[in-house]
């Protein structure tokens, strides 16, 4: 089974197109298919989840859609470009410039103050210290972390932390957000803050966002879903399906081809 674009996303709207994407290990005599075959299109601006059982392929979509890693065979194309033909230094760049990262466990650097920890996603364009420091309270604000600047990861909550991340995420103002589990680590009130801002910087700032979680509640945020089985995308199990209040924001249709 195929899942292709929704029926509503116009061509010229169309931000990646991947045909055929397998992404194939070895460990010791064993190959993994870790990826078997994905062709999918994401629109610019789409709120879209990623679903499905632990070891479903999941987190290394999510890492081709960044272009942390390279498909096996297949064509992953973004913006017109195939990522899997682009040298490691174009790769780099398209990492530095187009996507940002919100992970599970924050990755937040232990002895940096959120300020700092912002403020190192612009170290590698070389901004200088001012203008560092002005981009990185601005974007801790947009987080609502104004008064939080000083403090180092241990003395802010996990949500605080969740928050500090994804105003790192945001500082270079990229095309795409790129979301692994973020909510994995936090208790439900949490969750649901962190998934409301999400949601709302998206809506305000028109970025794309893709997030990977096992969570039916956070999926029922998006605008559309995918479900990936043993490295296939599948129509979802029946009792994953939103039901008819499921989600403030409308479930795109999906054209299902057999």
């Amino acid at each position: 089974m195929t899942v292709t674009t929704p029926r509503n996303l116009e061509e010229d709207s169309m931000l990646y197109d991947l045909t055929g994407v397998t992404k194939r290990y070895t460990q010791g005599r064993r190959t993994i298919d870790a990826l078997a075959g994905i062709d999918l299109r994401i629109g610019g601006g789409e709120f879209l989840v990623i679903q499905g059982s632990t070891g479903s392929g999941k987190t290394t979509l999510l890492q081709m859609l960044g272009a942390l890693d390279r498909p096996t065979s297949g064509s992953l194309v973004y913006e017109g470009r195939d990522v899997a033909k682009l040298g490691e230094g174009d790769l780099a760049e398209l990492r530095s410039h187009s996507y940002g990262f919100v992970f599970q466990s924050f990755n937040l650097i232990p002895t940096l103050t959120a300020q700092e920890n912002v403020e190192t996603a612009l170290v590698p364009w070389h901004v200088g210290g001012e203008e560092r420091r002005r981009r990185a309270a601005e974007a801790l604000e947009g987080v609502g972390l104004e008064g939080r600047a000083r403090h180092v990861p241990s003395e802010l909550s996990g949500g605080e932390q969740q928050r500090v991340a994804i105003a790192r995420a945001l500082v270079r103002e990229p095309k795409v957000i790129l979301a692994d589990e973020p909510t994995g680590n936090l208790d439900e009130r949490t969750r649901d803050d962190i998934i409301g801002l999400l949601e709302e910087l998206w809506r305000e700032r028109g970025q794309t966002l893709i997030v990977v979680t096992h969570d039916t509640w956070v999926a029922g945020r998006a605008s559309r879903r995918i479900w990936l089985d043993a490295g296939r995308l599948e129509a979802p199990p029946v009792d994953e399906r939103p039901g008819p209040a499921a989600s403030a924001a409308p479930v795109r249709e999906l054209v299902l081809q057999t």
